[in-house]
């Protein structure tokens, strides 16, 4: 139960960066997401099934109880910091997900990013929001390795990563999609702790969309 205890850790925590907002999945947040599934673009670079709104309530409560991953919802700074206490379904941007699925290395998480808001790519969110979850898996979590399992048509994703010092491991065929990896050496780790030494980790309240 200790790993069960570690991933619901985040559950109380909000991450302040300069253009993302990383908050929990709860179940405010899933009518936007629901939104966003329905996208055919969407289905096809998540490989994700279409899921009813209930089905989808269910999925953001598993989620929450999951032993083995970590997930944030991304809200894009600027519109969360805009106006003044705006719900944060209107800020939503996307979400970042890691992964702790191979038992036998604890400290391997894998690492997905999506930026399902139109208006809200191609101005670094994901970057960022892929930089925050990984200091909170190196500081929070213990982990010492990422891999990013990416489809092979999704150019951008894979050049994000390849961008944040990530190397191709592998390439399926069958599952058309590269891995990439990025092992955190003493560089690495200093690297990152670097690249987010200006976010802010404040305690969350459910329902409260105040910057302060």
């Amino acid at each position: 139960m200790l790993q069960a205890a570690t991933m619901r850790l985040n559950q109380n925590t909000l991450l302040l960066g300069k253009k993302v907002v990383l908050v929990p999945y709860t179940p405010e947040h899933v009518p936007r997401y629901h939104e966003w599934m329905k996208s055919e673009e969407l289905q096809r670079l998540t490989a994700s099934e279409p899921l009813t709104l209930e089905q989808e309530y269910a999925m953001q409560r598993s989620w929450r109880e999951d032993a083995d991953k970590c997930t944030f919802i991304v809200l894009a700074a600027e519109k969360w910091q805009g106006q003044p206490g705006p719900s944060e379904e209107n800020c939503m941007a996307g979400d970042v997900n890691l992964f702790l699925t191979d038992l036998g290395d604890p400290s391997l998480g894998e690492i997905e990013v999506m930026i399902a808001e139109p208006s809200c790519r191609g101005q670094g969110l994901g970057t960022e929001a892929v930089l925050m979850m990984m200091a909170y898996g190196v500081t929070k979590l213990g982990l010492t390795t990422f891999e990013a399992k990416i489809g092979q048509e999704n150019e951008p994703s894979i050049r994000m990563f390849r961008r944040l010092h990530f190397e191709q491991v592998a390439v399926s065929s069958v599952f058309q999609e590269v891995t990439l990896r990025l092992t955190m050496s003493e560089p690495e780790q200093q690297w990152l702790l670097e690249q987010t030494s200006h976010v802010q980790e404040k305690p969350y309240r459910v329902g409260s969309s105040e910057p302060h």
